[in-house]
C-alpha cells in the first residue's frame, strides 16, 4: 500500500543550491562525529577511572569499551526508526531529529555524576545516554548520505557523497582538539604528558558540554533544506511505502546483507586506527610500568601486566591528529576516483591493501631500539592506515545509498551501515583488547583480525554490482520506474 502525503513539491519548486547541500551534510556528521569522537577519547583516558574502578586496569579498559560498544547496538533501532519517518516523510525533519537527539545525549554526558557520587548508577546512566548517542548516529549518516547524493549533479554522485564522509576527520581533529586544549590548559605537576587532577575532576566535561553550541549551528543550517527531487517523484508515483523497512527486507534483502559486509572493514580499521591505537599507545611499557611502580612503592607482577608503548596522552594524539589530515585529503580524493573509474574497482583495490596492512602491526607497533625510530614507525603506521580509511569510507557515501531504490534508500542504506558497526566497530575495540592481551603485549593477534574482517569485505565487493551509473531519478522503486 502507499501513503498520502499531504505536501508534495513540485518539480518546479527551486532546488537545494550547491552550497546548502555540502553544508548540510558536512556539518551534521561533523558535529555528530565530535560527539562520538568526544566519548571515545574519554572512554580510554577518563572513564575507566571515574565510572569503572575495578582495581584492574585493563578490565576498566574492557567495560569503558563494552559501553562504548553498547551504542553500536542501538544503532541498527536508530537506522529503523529514523529510516522509517526519513522514507515516509522525507529526509530534513529526520535530520533534525537526529541530531538534535545526539546533541541532548552529548551535552547530559558531560553533567554526570560520577562513581564516587552515586556507584554503579553511574555506569548505568552513562550507559543509557551512549545508546542515546547510537539510537541518533544510526538516523544521522544516511540522512546526510542522501542529502548530498540526491542533490548531485550527474557524474558527480560520489564527489558528493564524500561531504558528510569528511566529517568524521573533521569531528575526530575538533574534538581530540578541544581535549588537548583543556589537557594543556589545566595545571601539570607531573608533566603535560600526564593527565591532571583537574582534567579528571571536570576538564573532561568541557568537550561533552561544548556540542551544545555546534549543534544549534548545525539545526540552523538543515532547517533551511528543501526536499530532494528524487524524493519528490518518488511522492508523486505513489511509490512512497507504509512499511518502508518490511518492503526493504522483502525485495532488497541480498542488498541489505553486501552493503553491510562492503562496510565492515572499513568500521574496523576506524576503531582499530582510533580507539585501539590510543589505548595501546598510551599504555606504559613493562620497564615503564615497573619504574612507576617502585616509585610508588607498590607491588608489580609484570606476568598479568600488558605493556603498549609508553607514549604521552598529548603526544599520542598529536600523532593521530597528523594521520587524520591525511584521512581527510583521501577521503575526498576517493570520490572523484569512485565517479571516475567506478566504485567496484576502487574498493577492490583499497580492500586487497587494508588487508595486507593487516599483516604488518608487527613490524609498525612494536617498540625500537631508539625511541625516536619507535616514534618514526608509528606516525609511518597511523598516517598509512588513515590514508588507506579515507580511500575507503569516502565512496560509502554514495556506495551504500545507490544499493536501493528511492522509496527505501533511507532505510535500506542505514540499515546496512548500522548493522555493521555491530559487527565492526562495537566488536573491534573489545576484540582488539583481548586479542592484544593473549599476545603478551605484541598486536599482531589485531592486524591478523583486521585483515580477516578485509577478507570478508573483498568478497562482498565481488559480489555486489557496480553503481556508479544508477539512476536516481529512475531507480525510484523495486520493479518500477519514474513516470
Amino acid at each position: 500500500m502507499t501513503s498520502s502525503s499531504p505536501t508534495v513539491r513540485s518539480s518546479s519548486a527551486p532546488a537545494n543550491p550547491r552550497s546548502r547541500v555540502i553544508t548540510a551534510s558536512l556539518i551534521g556528521t561533523t558535529i555528530e562525529f565530535y560527539d562520538f569522537y568526544a566519548y571515545a577519547t574519554a572512554a580510554v583516558l577518563v572513564f575507566p577511572i571515574l565510572f569503572f574502578p575495578t582495581g584492574n586496569e585493563t578490565t576498566s579498559l574492557l567495560l569503558s569499551f563494552s559501553v562504548f560498544g553498547a551504542a553500536m547496538v542501538a544503532r541498527p533501532l536508530g537506522a529503523v526508526v529514523f529510516g522509517h519517518f526519513g522514507d515516509r516523510f522525507g529526509r530534513k525533519a529526520t535530520l533534525v531529529a537526529s541530531l538534535l537527539t545526539m546533541g541532548v545525549a552529548t551535552f547530559l554526558i558531560g553533567c554526570l555524576p560520577t562513581y564516587n557520587d552515586i556507584g554503579v548508577w553511574a555506569a548505568v546512566l552513562l550507559l543509557i545516554m551512549r545508546l542515546a548517542q547510537g539510537f541518533a548516529l544510526g538516523g544521522e549518516w544516511s540522512g546526510a548520505a542522501l542529502v548530498a547524493t540526491e542533490n548531485a549533479p550527474k557524474g558527480k554522485r560520489a564527489w558528493y557523497g564524500t561531504f558528510p564522509q569528511l566529517g568524521a576527520p573533521i569531528g575526530f581533529i575538533i574534538a581530540n582538539g578541544v581535549f588537548l586544549f583543556i589537557n594543556f590548559a589545566l595545571p601539570h605537576p607531573d608533566g603535560t604528558a600526564q593527565r591532571s587532577a583537574e582534567f579528571l575532576a571536570w576538564g573532561w566535561r568541557v568537550p561533552f558540554l561544548f556540542s551544545a553550541v555546534m549543534v544549534i549551528v548545525g539545526l540552523w543550517v538543515r532547517l533551511k533544506l528543501v526536499e530532494s527531487e528524487s524524493f519528490a517523484k518518488a511522492e508523486k508515483s505513489g511509490a512512497i511505502r507504509k512499511f518502508p523497512l518490511g518492503e526493504v527486507i522483502r525485495r532488497n534483502w541480498v542488498q541489505l546483507i553486501l552493503g553491510t559486509f562492503i562496510m565492515l572493514a572499513t568500521y574496523v580499521l576506524f576503531y582499530l586506527m582510533t580507539s585501539f591505537t590510543l589505548s595501546y599507545g598510551t599504555k606504559p611499557t613493562l620497564e615503564g610500568a615497573a619504574a612507576a611502580a617502585e616509585k610508588a612503592g607498590t607491588d608489580f607482577d609484570p606476568s598479568t601486566f600488558v605493556p603498549g608503548l609508553g607514549f604521552g596522552y598529548t603526544d599520542f594524539v598529536i600523532m593521530q591528529i597528523v594521520g587524520v589530515v591525511f584521512f581527510g585529503i583521501f577521503t575526498l580524493l576517493s570520490g572523484p576516483l569512485a565517479d571516475r573509474f567506478g566504485r567496484k574497482r576502487l574498493l577492490t583495490v583499497v580492500t586487497i591493501a587494508i588487508i595486507l596492512f593487516g599483516l604488518t602491526f608487527s613490524f609498525f607497533l612494536l617498540p625500537q631500539a631508539d625511541a625516536g625510530l619507535t616514534r618514526a614507525s608509528v606516525q609511518a603506521f597511523l598516517i598509512i592506515g588513515f590514508l588507506l580509511m579515507g580511500t575507503t569510507f569516502g565512496p560509502m557515501g554514495a556506495v551504500l545509498p545507490e544499493l536501493f531504490p528511492t522509496n527505501t534508500r533511507y532505510t535500506g542504506s542505514a540499515i546496512s551501515y548500522n548493522v555493521s558497526s555491530i559487527l565492526g566497530a562495537a566488536l573491534a575495540p573489545i576484540v582488539a583488547v583481548a586479542l592484544w592481551a593473549a599476545g603478551g603485549g605484541n598486536p599482531w593477534l589485531v592486524g591478523v583480525y583486521l585483515s580477516v574482517m578485509g577478507v570478508l569485505t573483498l568478497i562482498a565487493v565481488a559480489l555486489s554490482p557496480e553503481t556508479k551509473d544508477v539512476d536516481y531519478d529512475a531507480n525510484i522503486a523495486a520493479g518500477a520506474s519514474a513516470p
